[in-house]
């Protein structure tokens, strides 16, 4: 049985970051896997802990940077990764999930993968539509927003529980091969071991290029486009009073009658 989990590197943003043109200035930024896929990649490591013959293969699509990411995938567990890069690719200024899943399912096609685990959404873009895209285009069944995983892969079914809305939990089963969006809480992510971080500098990672995985730079074209970045200005104060703790509370009170929230 051969596993696929989509990963991806997210930036966090400083407390203090500039704008730079169209995007966050490069210098307040540091990189690290989306919470998302990492329940993810925990997801697909137990499957594979728990059967016997089950391969773990991470894509990703990213620059050299996000080797790092990937190899912390590894760490945990995965037995190889395919990242996919392009010089066409450099210039983006984001791919759009039509276009992540354009570019995933090329590399799944590749794969023959018995099921496709990807994080719910991702913490930068928050788009939350590039695994069920995914499977749109190969032709697999979806179960978006799983939270708890049952996998029989001798009959070929996942038995899963999703969120809906309102509080609403639904419990289907999806036919094999399939691709399920995991929401965080469905397991408790491990920790990379210095073992493992050793071992993953000698697990497989391929590269490769767009002409690589029979695509063409048409693939990045987009309806969407990013015209402007800026800081939202801030639309109220806040009071901040020196002292001691009986200074402060009688300043706090003094203000929420002034305002009229109390009575004097």
């Amino acid at each position: 049985m051969k596993v696929l989990v989509t990963v991806k590197e997210v930036a966090e943003v400083d407390d203090e970051f500039g704008i730079s043109g169209l995007d966050v200035d490069e210098s307040a930024l540091e990189y690290d896997l989306n919470e998302w896929d990492d329940y993810a990649v925990e997801e697909a490591v137990q499957i594979s802990e728990a059967g016997d013959d089950v391969e773990v293969v991470t894509v990703t699509v990213g620059p050299e940077r996000a080797e790092e990411t990937v190899r912390m995938a590894l760490a945990k567990g995965a037995d190889r990764a395919v990242r996919v890069w392009d010089d066409a690719l450099e210039g983006v200024q984001f791919l759009d999930p039509n276009s992540k899943a354009d570019l995933i399912a090329a590399v799944a096609e590749e794969e023959s993968p018995d099921l496709i685990l990807s994080g719910v959404q991702a913490g930068d873009d928050a788009n939350g539509a590039t695994g069920v895209a995914l499977a749109e285009r190969l032709g697999f069944e979806w179960a978006a927003v799983v939270n708890d995983l049952d996998l029989d892969a001798e009959a070929g079914v996942a038995s899963v529980h999703r969120e809906l809305e309102g509080g609403i939990e639904e419990l289907t089963d999806v036919d094999l091969p399939a691709v399920l969006t995991i929401q965080t809480g469905i397991n408790e992510p491990r920790y990379a071991s210095l073992r493992g971080i050793r071992q993953a500098q000698r697990k497989p990672l391929d590269v490769n290029s767009l002409e690589d995985v029979g695509l063409d730079e048409g693939i990045v074209e987009s309806a969407v486009e990013r015209t402007s970045m800026y800081e939202p200005e801030s639309e109220s104060d806040a009071v901040v009073w020196d002292g001691s703790a009986d200074e402060a509370a009688g300043e706090l009170a003094a203000l929420l009658r002034d305002k009229g929230v109390v009575e004097g």
